[in-house]
């Protein structure tokens, strides 16, 4: 059986299901306004207001390896905050924080010295004109529910902005908010190695 594998750069606003099933909101953008496969599903989610990188499949090995913590897979975002970071801020994300009832994993976390290049956000971000804002790389290495915001938060620099950018090995490049393609062989190779 030949499996399927899809890179898609989740637009902010969409959910990361084929199908919406909160009855109480109006129509909201899902997966199958965009991928018009319906035999696959997404590897790990993104929030309705994150956007970036998700890998779609029919591969339920693949899945699950992705989906334990043992295999330790990085996953990369950009993050816009509010306000510059401190240093020991950015050292105690760097180190695992406790948010909610458990403590995060060590992270890498570095401060862009320039805004990434990427698509303006649809609506853009409210921006407030007295409170600067600034951009960080985050790499984990697990995925809670709205983990990245939980963790932002929790060193006072609530994120603006969020955007996955990598798993693993695989990356954006040229792929624009609402783009997809299929992987090829040697792309998932890494993930059994």
């Amino acid at each position: 059986m030949a499996y399927r594998y899809i890179l898609f750069y989740k637009p902010y606003n969409v959910l990361s299901q084929f199908t919406d099933r909160d009855s109480h909101t109006p129509s909201r953008q899902t997966l199958k306004d965009y991928i018009p496969i319906p035999s696959v599903y997404s590897v790990g989610r993104l929030d309705l207001d994150s956007e970036g990188l998700l890998l779609l499949t029919d591969d339920r090995k693949l899945k699950y390896r992705l989906g334990q913590p043992e295999f330790a897979h990085p996953r990369t975002y950009w993050v816009q905050v509010e306000r510059i970071p401190t240093t020991q801020a950015l050292e105690q994300l760097r180190r695992g924080i406790t948010i909610q009832n458990y403590r995060t994993r060590t992270a890498r976390v570095q401060l862009l010295l320039t805004e990434p290049l990427l698509p303006p956000r649809i609506p853009p971000i409210r921006f407030r004109q007295n409170v600067p804002t600034a951009w960080l790389e985050i790499t984990l290495t697990e995925g809670r529910n709205r983990q990245v915001r939980r963790m932002t938060a929790a060193v006072g620099f609530p994120t603006l902005r969020l955007v996955r950018v990598a798993i693993a090995h695989l990356t954006l490049n040229s792929l624009q908010p609402g783009d997809w393609r299929d992987l090829h062989p040697h792309e998932i190779q890494p993930f059994f190695s």
